[in-house]
């Protein structure tokens, strides 16, 4: 009998495994792409430094820059390429349906099982992630003078950090496994619920409970610099726990400054680094910078933003996970689910796998949106920034920075839009006069 020509001509399930793969490629494709922009980009304009920074920056920095972002560059291009393949292994070629099957075999159902999946997948990711990790502390990072780590403080970070997230990721991946099966058709909702809480609570332990685990962190002891951010922090109406130094030049000559915590557990925490680098009238235009995102609502309406993002992802994975197509159409034979049957399992763990995989494949596209947003919050805290610190100060700050931790001046206009959160120095300082003026 000929087939029915109302019969639809591809099966949902092969369906999803050719817009998965097609979608999977072209984000390589637009990634590589848009490397090789940033590369050809920078490499033309290593010769000369741009005019408008030609009395600040020499030569040689500027060369520097150049060449530290070509070397990251071209490290990406293999990275990327290796991370796509590695997407395909767990995926369509078969891994994550391999590594159940042995689980499976070796377990039974259950949560021992699952909570095995989710660990073997882990532990399996971290380790093709390992060369990369290294070759980008001990080659590249060392090569341009900013790798401060030795291989055993490196070795001993990560295993804190696996200990860490195993201490306290199983027990979250647990009750939320256990949410899924027993909550019903509205689990995602708990789920949800528990992992925003889970978030809320996070901010609150990090920085006073895991994070002394991996860095040093004193009060801060220049009583003339905390004493100008103590007044500008008034002035702003900005309240936090204490003024920490955190010894980052231990790990990294990178500088940096950051807020961290919440509620009463909120503290201003420096670099090391960046209190060398800086002038205490810099540090204050860069720390008034960091009260500008406070000041226009940024943070909450990032963690908002991040509360919505995450309802919309667990209701879409609770539909998902409800469908044979999703599995198979990814590579994955799901597990019988019959009760009182011998050998059944849920497909719970599965689902939250394959959703972690194929999402980033999705939000690729999102990217030049997110970037522009940020961007356009940077300039909005620059400006708030000038008007409670000097636009001197901040210009000169920001200019050490971008030299100090070997930003190149000259990225591609495209690149940029697509991948920079932060302005590129040309645009960010060019618009401080305007601050001022405004």
């Amino acid at each position: 009998m000929p087939p029915s020509s109302t019969a639809p001509f591809l099966s949902p399930s092969t369906l999803t495994t050719l817009v998965f793969a097609a979608l999977l490629l072209a984000g390589l494709a637009l990634r590589l792409w848009l490397a090789t922009r940033q590369i050809r980009h920078v490499a033309q304009h290593r010769g000369a430094v741009p005019a408008a920074f030609a009395e600040r920056i020499t030569l040689a920095a500027h060369q520097k820059a150049a060449d530290y972002t070509i070397a990251k560059a071209r490290f990406g291009l293999l990275s990327m390429a290796l991370s796509t393949a590695v997407v395909l292994g767990w995926t369509l070629l078969g891994g994550l349906d391999a590594l159940n099957q042995q689980l499976l075999a070796w377990l039974g159902g259950g949560m021992p099982q699952q909570l095995a999946l989710l660990a073997g997948f882990a532990l399996i990711g971290g380790a093709l992630d390992l060369p990369a990790s290294l070759y980008q502390t001990f080659r590249i990072e060392q090569r341009f003078g900013f790798n401060q780590m030795t291989p055993r403080l490196w070795l001993t970070d990560l295993v804190k950090s696996t200990l860490i997230g195993a201490v306290i990721g199983l027990p979250i991946a647990a009750l939320i496994l256990w949410l899924m099966g027993a909550a019903g058709p509205l689990w995602w909702l708990w789920a949800w619920g528990v992992w925003m809480g889970f978030n809320l609570l996070l901010m609150v332990v990090f920085p006073v409970f895991i994070a002394p685990l991996f860095n040093k962190f004193q009060p801060l002891a220049d009583e003339a610099l905390k004493a100008r951010v103590t007044a500008l922090m008034q002035r702003c109406g900005f309240a936090a726990k204490g003024l920490f130094v955190m010894d980052g030049s231990r790990r990294s000559a990178h500088a940096n400054a950051y807020f961290t915590g919440f509620g009463a557990a909120k503290r201003v925490v420096f670099f090391d680094t960046l209190l060398r680098q800086l002038s205490p009238a810099e540090v204050e235009a860069v720390l008034a910078h960091e009260l500008g995102h406070f000041k226009h609502k940024h943070v909450t309406r990032r963690m908002l933003g991040m509360f919505a993002v995450s309802l919309a992802g667990f209701a879409l994975l609770g539909w998902l996970s409800t469908r044979g197509w999703f599995y198979t159409g990814l590579g994955v034979q799901p597990n019988l689910m019959i009760e009182g049957l011998p050998g059944s399992a849920p497909n719970d763990a599965l689902a939250l796998l394959l959703f972690l995989l194929a999402v980033p494949v999705l939000t690729l596209f999102a990217q030049p949106l997110m970037a522009q947003i940020s961007r356009h919050q940077e300039f909005q805290a620059d400006a708030y920034a000038v008007s409670q610190a000097s636009g001197t100060e901040l210009a000169s700050a920001l200019l050490k920075l971008y030299q100090d931790n070997a930003s190149t001046l000259t990225p591609d206009p495209v690149y940029v839009k697509f991948y920079y959160s932060h302005p590129p120095a040309t645009e960010r300082l060019a618009r401080l006069p305007v601050a001022v003026q405004s």
